[in-house]
């Protein structure tokens, strides 16, 4: 049971009220993010942009998204985003790996291994080390490295939210939710 109410949804501003509508599941995560009206619709954008616009891979993309979840405690994160990690590509080796907090695993590349590395410390540490970006630079373009820092920092917003005002976790809604947020303008 939530720490404060969800959102009215009926008492919202019209604009916040009918992109709530258009989703095609009304998740308990946009139930209170929609108590901040003012942000519900620009941060549902920079998800959707996260989630379907980036030049990062899909896949890559869903690996930090475990990976902030676990080093977060972010269970609501993990629970939604697990089948979408598995439907982008992301095989069960790999999310067993992170679930354990095992990124050195076998089941992850050296351009993986450097993607979770630096990923780890932007979550940790804040400012990564200059090895981790190094790293990431002999993979990755500079638009893919800070495509995964702001992927980093959205789903550790995403995880303080759910946890802190203990957001029933939903079924996940898989990718569904994923083509409705590539439709958000």
């Amino acid at each position: 049971m939530p720490l404060i109410p969800y959102a009215d949804i009926a008492a919202l501003p019209d604009d916040v009220r009918e992109r709530f509508e258009k989703l095609p599941r009304k998740l308990n995560i946009f139930r209170m993010w929609a108590n901040a009206a003012t942000c519900f619709v620009p941060g549902m954008r920079f998800g959707g942009a996260i989630l379907s616009k980036q030049k990062l891979d899909p896949a890559l993309r869903e690996l930090i998204i475990l990976w902030v979840a676990r080093l977060e405690g972010g269970t609501y994160e993990w629970v939604q985003h697990v089948p979408i990690a598995q439907a982008a590509g992301c095989r069960n080796d790999q999310i067993r790996a992170l679930e354990i907090a095992q990124i050195d695993d076998a089941a992850f590349s050296a351009k993986e291994k450097s993607l979770l590395k630096f990923s780890r410390e932007v979550v940790r540490n804040v400012r990564a080390s200059e090895e981790a970006v190094e790293g990431m630079a002999k993979h990755f373009s500079p638009q893919e490295i800070v495509e995964a820092i702001l992927t980093c920092g959205f789903y550790m917003t995403m995880a303080r939210l759910t946890e802190t005002t203990r957001v029933d976790i939903d079924a996940p809604a898989g990718s569904a939710l994923i083509d409705e947020l590539k439709r958000i303008r």
